[in-house]
């Protein structure tokens, strides 16, 4: 599999593990995903702590 290097939509900050983000999305209109990681990379934008409190 490909590696998923996530980043701030704001402001370009590569995301690491364990970090808190936040992701601006639709709610899903199907169910039975399984690899979340790839999922909300490809339908959700992460925005960083530090973008949000701004």
């Amino acid at each position: 599999m490909f590696k998923i290097e996530p980043k701030c939509s704001k402001c370009g900050k590569g995301i690491k593990g364990n970090e808190e983000v936040y992701i601006q999305m639709k709610y899903p209109a199907r169910k039975g995903f399984t690899e979340i990681k790839a999922y909300l990379q490809n339908e959700g934008q992460f925005i960083c702590e530090k973008c949000m409190e701004k």
